[in-house]
């Protein structure tokens, strides 16, 4: 290929830099004095602009040498120009200025209120509310709560509205003690994460959730499996009011992890109980259980050695017949958790590759329908509580959410932004500029524990009094009464539905009497097995072939 004779124009800053360091470094001798500093920066830009020309691994730095450093540096603040100056109000990547902007308010106890009228398309497609009655009902207070483990020793009277896991690690030590702290002053519950229960967990006071995760983090052997006696002593505190087991998490089900040494501070490691400064891995599935049985049986064993605690376990959905071989072990042993926490695919999380958090793990609506449904089916409904997760933030949300069949709701990056949080996207590169996950400790010392966790305590209150605000607006008394024929959805610019048309909800027994009309309880739900966790037969074959 012939090579072009003209002088490229994208070299033009080069060659100025470098005539300009000449130019400049013969004329500093004769002018000398402050003149020197000319040279040394066209010197800098000349030294960068033939260290690009000499490299090989940026053919774009090759190509335009100087001139594609700008480049790197617009695109590696392109999240922040796109968050500050031209997304709009209502835009969800991953949460709106306006969904942020109401929960630093409600945290800070200020203003809340909107001008002017909405900034929703409410003849959109997917445009959500709330019917209102014209008896609104009056009620005292926003305290509203759900008993949860009614059969058990010590059952746990939950608010509808808590902190979902987040570990020691992922978040730095002082937002764990803000979010406790103001778990304390609230009333309300703060879930451990699987990293177990640290210092900074226990020193508030506040009510606790602890969920074990695969790794048996706070009740583990050194091989990694679980130790009944350091379950039991952890359980035994007063603190602990339930204890969960997580089976998969929304932002990354089915991946187990690595926290590499160097990251496995003594705190860390004193509250999962491993080895400092030494690889710590969190397998991808239990070594406690592994067919459906099994798996009750270890939650009744929990209940047994905590002394009479609510025990249930958190899942995201994925293969329904997995669910459904779990609630087939339920009817056929009589035993079941005390409640279940249905994870939504929307879930967040500090870390997890692209394909994880985009592609993978039912959202939150269908799983919680599904598990709703089935337990509804199977007449179990009553005796199991359900909570969820999933981009939870504002009262509507958790309208929504308890009108689908849930009991209670969790909230993760809610709680992060009333601890400041602003969405910078750099919860796994350990430069969180708001100190909330990160471990550097100039980073995370910033945070204001007194102040933060008054914030976090705000924003609990405010959020149910908002929710409040919408049953008195619907005439109802407990968020309990929702259901889904208060949510009403736009289909179309001329069409609504209401939850009740949208979605299918089963009759109670329906799963028991036989076929329900609805394809996936009616293909999955009679080849699923309490023995295994294995796909039926059917799909095992499908699988062998691509002949379908």
């Amino acid at each position: 290929m012939a090579k072009t004779e003209t002088f490229p124009f994208r070299y033009t800053l080069y060659a100025l830099s470098l005539t300009g360091f000449i130019v400049s470094l013969l004329a500093s001798t004769i002018w000398g004095g402050w003149f020197y500093v000319v040279p040394v920066l066209l010197g800098g830009l000349a030294a960068t602009g033939t260290w690009d020309l000499l490299q090989r691994k940026r053919t774009v730095s090759r190509n335009y040498p100087i001139l594609a450093h700008f480049r790197y540096f617009l695109e590696s603040i392109g999240p922040e120009i796109r968050q500050y100056f031209i997304q709009s109000d209502t835009d969800e990547r991953p949460f709106s200025r306006e969904q942020r902007t109401i929960v630093y308010q409600r945290a800070k106890n200020v203003l809340d209120k909107r001008p002017f009228g909405s900034q929703l398309g409410m003849y959109d497609e997917g445009f959500e509310w709330i019917n209102h009655s014209l008896q609104p009902s009056a009620l005292k207070d926003a305290d509203f709560r759900i008993v949860i483990g009614k059969q058990c020793a010590k059952p746990y009277n939950a608010s509808v509205f808590n902190i979902s896991a987040m570990s020691f690690g992922s978040l730095s030590a002082n937002a764990i003690l803000s979010l406790n702290a103001g778990a304390k002053m609230g009333n309300f519950y703060h879930d451990t994460g699987e990293g177990s229960i640290s210092r900074y967990h226990r020193e508030p006071g506040g009510d606790l959730v602890w969920e074990i995760g695969s790794g048996y983090f706070g009740c583990r052997n050194e091989d990694g499996t679980f130790n009944e006696e350091r379950f039991a002593r952890n359980a035994a505190l007063d603190q602990v009011k339930m204890i969960e087991v997580k089976l998969s998490q929304g932002a990354k089900p089915g991946h187990g992890g690595i926290l590499p040494g160097e990251k496995v501070t003594p705190e860390i490691a004193e509250a999962r109980g491993v080895e400092a400064g030494k690889d710590v891995v969190s397998p991808a599935s239990h070594s406690a259980f592994s067919t459906p049985r099994e798996f009750l049986e270890f939650l009744e064993k929990l209940r047994e050695l905590s002394g009479g605690k609510p025990v249930g376990f958190k899942l995201a959905i994925g293969h329904p017949w997995e669910w459904f071989a779990i609630v087939k072990a339920m009817l056929e042993t009589g035993k079941t958790p005390d409640f279940i926490v249905v994870d939504g695919g929307e879930g967040g999380t500090g870390a997890a590759p692209l394909e994880f958090i985009n592609r993978i793990g039912t959202p939150m609506t269908e799983a919680l329908l599904l598990v709703h449904n089935t337990l509804v089916g199977t007449n179990l409904r009553e005796h199991i509580a359900i909570g969820a997760a999933g981009k939870i933030t504002s009262a509507f949300n958790i309208a929504r959410t308890l009108a689908l069949g849930a009991d209670w709701c969790n909230a993760a990056r809610g709680y992060m932004f009333s601890l400041g949080c602003i969405q910078a996207l750099s919860c796994h590169t350990g430069k969180c500029p708001s100190g909330v996950a990160t471990q550097d400790p100039r980073r995370s010392q910033k945070l204001d524990v007194q102040d933060k966790s008054q914030r976090v305590y705000n924003y609990h209150k405010n959020t149910l009094e908002a929710l409040m605000n919408l049953l008195e607006a619907s005439g109802l008394k407990h968020p309990s009464e929702l259901g889904p024929e208060h949510i009403i959805r736009r289909t179309s610019r001329t069409e609504t539905h209401s939850y009740m048309d949208l979605f299918p909800f089963l009759e109670p027994g329906a799963l028991l009497e036989g076929e329900t009309g609805e394809r996936v309880f009616d293909t999955y739900w009679p080849n699923a097995t309490p023995d295994s966790f294995d796909p039926p037969e059917f799909i095992r074959q499908l699988r062998e072939t691509k002949l379908r």
